[in-house]
């Protein structure tokens, strides 16, 4: 099967929406963030979450459910797209799902709390989600991606992966 989407998972800060614009320029795809996404269609995130956490994963998947029909784009995920199986088997079908794995301590050096409904705590329940969903990155991508070096890298990895054996897998 020829799979025709890039897909970015990882958590927040981890660089899905930097590494994403970045491949789609290169690869002349189509960019997708589902936040942005989500906000086009459905409203701030925030005024979301005011409904609750379970509303805004509804509307979260309903957008991934649309996202994911799309043919030939790079699609950023919101961090919690994982917590529902659904979601992956939808972004799966015509997709390879990398997992952006950006080390702890580097994102919290510079992740900004303030905007992100999830951290309005504060950065230890960024730790906290961490070590929630890690194990659901590693379980449901298809490419481990270590990005602890510049976006470049990871860039310049998923496309090695893209060009030489994702396309064709």
């Amino acid at each position: 099967m020829k799979y025709s989407n890039i897909v970015l998972t990882g958590i927040m800060g981890s660089g899905k929406t930097t590494v994403g614009r970045m491949l789609a320029e290169k690869l002349n795809m189509g960019f997708v963030d589902t936040d942005w996404y989500i906000e086009g269609k459905y409203g701030k995130i925030h005024e979301l979450f005011e409904k609750g956490e379970d509303y805004f994963r509804e509307i979260e998947h309903k957008a991934v459910l649309e996202i994911s029909e799309m043919e030939g784009v790079v699609i950023a995920t919101g961090g919690g797209v994982v917590k529902r199986q659904d979601n992956v088997y939808a972004l799966k079908k015509k997709g390879i799902i990398f997992f952006l794995d950006r080390p702890l301590k580097n994102i919290l050096s510079d992740i900004e709390t303030s905007g992100r409904p999830l951290l309005k705590n504060g950065k230890e329940k960024l730790i906290e989600i961490y070590h929630e969903r890690y194990p659901l990155y590693t379980a449901t991508c298809d490419v481990h991606i270590n990005n602890s070096a510049t976006p470049d890298k990871a860039v310049s990895e998923i496309i090695d992966y893209w060009l030489n054996i994702g396309k064709n897998r």
